[in-house]
């Protein structure tokens, strides 16, 4: 019998589909805490936030507005919903984070500035390559259901 060591590919053709949404769901938490907190600080955390956003060139009702986006987004991406909807969820904070790391880099901040930016990001990567190969194990699975 041929060992995984020997393989590693054997590793990955037996990912299971509950190995899967354990890792999305995973990933996919701590995305959207991360966006959360987000939220609340641009929202409750009012001196200190309006200040971050003025700094960075944005009007200060854009905080507001960025905000409930936000929340929006995480809602969606939490809760049971269509794939469309979940598909523009993260175009929005696809572009949210771009917009991020732009206006912070042409502002010259440091890595203690774009960090948290760059690894939100990395989170966003990982839940939507994750959503999107659940989907295509949740959608052979209706197949072979219907066959």
């Amino acid at each position: 019998m041929e060992s995984t060591l020997e393989n590693p590919a054997l590793a990955a053709a037996r990912t299971t589909p509950k190995a899967k949404t354990i890792v999305y769901w995973t990933v996919t938490a701590l995305f959207c805490l991360e966006m959360g907190f987000t939220a609340y600080y641009m929202l409750l955390r009012l001196p200190e936030g309006a200040q971050a956003f003025i700094r960075l060139g944005f009007p200060s009702y854009f905080r507001v507005e960025l905000a409930w986006a936000k929340l929006i987004g995480v809602v969606v991406l939490l809760a049971p919903a269509p794939a469309r909807l979940k598909e523009w969820a993260y175009a929005g904070f696809a572009i949210n984070l771009v917009s991020a790391l732009i206006a912070h880099l042409s502002m010259g901040d440091g890595p203690d500035a774009v960090g948290p930016s760059a690894i939100t990001s990395v989170l966003w990567g990982l839940s939507y390559f994750f959503w999107r190969r659940r989907e295509v194990t949740l959608e052979g699975a209706g197949d072979a259901k219907r066959n």
